[in-house]
């Protein structure tokens, strides 16, 4: 339940009139249409931002996606600024309120002179949509959860990497300069044999034509990294997510709980007062 209390240097008549007010901006903020309609403004802006990037559309239509830019970006703020003074100090509380406070606020700064570039960064806002759609904000929940789990499998696999990149580079990196010359040059390999983006025609096929048994090398680091290792980190991250949908069921169990509990005791108090009010009846003389 949300309390609603106002500032302690507030004057005491002013103070009924400024809960007041707090009560009616938690309420509009939390109301369905609105909802709506911010995610409607964050679709649109993201869709505006994307038209300026078409010359032919800039020329015709220029003018117009700038006033439109502007216009939402005062939307995002004046919005912003009604959920801070509804919650209050909760609101800072919340990482993805301040998510969008952030990210708000980037396109807030100045965009002249050298950072001219900070416009580019408007696009931020489109990333709104993960506060505003509960289940796109869950699956980045269950990736941000996931990521404790996962270190000790990046250091895995990053001590495999640097162990096959140094074996490599011995091995190749004389014949092979561009994919194995340096360890640098190996570990890069080695990620783009991992995400198996062309390690066959582009890696292990020449190194082949020279060491025909190379071949024995590479098999096994695709098979126990990209095979293996990697699937790891799907099952944490799947279990990550499932995590999180067993906690928002369970949360609204115990929320529909609570309210049915509540409404229980509301019940039983009126049959408690009907049985009092009975009772009195029954007890009072009869008219004469």
């Amino acid at each position: 339940m949300m309390v609603f209390t106002p500032p302690w240097w507030l004057p005491p008549q002013h103070a009924a009139r400024f809960v007041d007010l707090r009560k009616s901006a938690y309420k509009l903020v939390r109301e369905g249409w609105f909802e709506r309609l911010v995610l409607t403004i964050i679709v649109v802006n993201a869709i505006t931002l994307g038209f300026e990037t078409s010359p032919t559309i800039m020329a015709r239509l220029g003018g117009l996606l700038h006033v439109l830019d502007e216009i939402m970006l005062w939307f995002f703020v004046v919005e912003l600024a009604m959920r801070m003074f509804a919650y209050g100090w909760r609101f800072w509380r919340d990482p993805w309120a301040v998510f969008d406070f952030l990210v708000v606020a980037v396109t807030l700064l100045p965009q002249t002179g050298n950072l001219s570039v900070l416009r580019a960064m408007r696009i931020l806002r489109a990333l709104r949509l993960i506060t505003a759609i509960p289940s796109v904000k869950r699956v980045v929940t269950g990736l941000l959860v996931a990521i404790p789990s996962m270190s000790s499998i990046i250091v895995l696999v990053l001590l495999i990497n640097y162990v096959f990149a140094v074996m490599a580079t011995k091995m190749f990196g004389a014949e092979f300069e561009k994919n194995f010359g340096t360890i640098g040059a190996s570990l890069f390999t080695f990620f783009q044999i991992m995400t198996l983006d062309g390690w066959g025609s582009e890696v292990v096929r020449p190194v082949m034509e020279k060491y025909p048994y190379a071949w024995a090398f590479f098999l096994p680091y695709i098979i126990f990294v990209t095979f293996a290792v990697l699937n790891l980190f799907i099952g944490i991250v799947v279990d990550a997510m499932q995590q999180q949908q067993e906690e928002a069921t369970e949360t609204v169990i115990n929320v529909t709980q609570a309210e049915y509990h509540h409404l229980v005791d509301e019940i039983r108090a009126l049959r408690a007062e009907l049985k009092d009010m009975r009772a009195d009846r029954n007890r009072s003389p009869p008219p004469r």
